[in-house]
Order: structure tokens, then sequence, then C-alpha cells
């Protein structure tokens, strides 16, 4: 299986605003994404660093109940 590639903050948000993610607020150093469903919505921090680091990522992709291959290079 291929590594996750290493992301900046600005190439995860793109990934996520074209499956339905807004950009909600910012707080600190953190861009808050939000997708909001019929049932519930779905709140992901996205930590605004050049370079995401793997383990950041893996947890983003799992909030964000997206396909990991959505961030594979």
């Amino acid at each position: 299986m291929p590594k996750l590639r290493v992301l900046s903050a600005n190439q995860v948000c793109n990934i996520l605003k074209k499956h339905g993610f807004v950009k909600s607020r910012q707080s600190g150093s953190h861009i808050i994404m939000r997708r909001e469903l019929v049932e519930r919505s779905i709140t992901v921090p996205v930590p605004n660093h050049s370079e995401i680091a793997r383990g950041t990522l893996k947890s983003i992709i799992l909030q964000s109940e997206l396909p990991k291959s959505e961030f594979m290079g």
C-alpha cells in the first residue's frame, strides 16, 4: 500500500472542499472545516501548517469519513 504523501493545510482543505466541506472558521492555527449532512454535521480541524504530519493526516481522514485514496500520492 502506498504511503500517505505529505500535504499542506491548503492541499487538505482543497480536497475537503471537493467533497462538500466549507471553511467554518479559524481558531488560532487551526482551520475548522464543516460538512452539513441531512442527519448530522461533520467537523474537521486542520492545522494551518506547510506540512501536516502523517499521523495528523490519518486522523483528518478518519474524521472526514472520506476514502483514504483521496489523500494518496
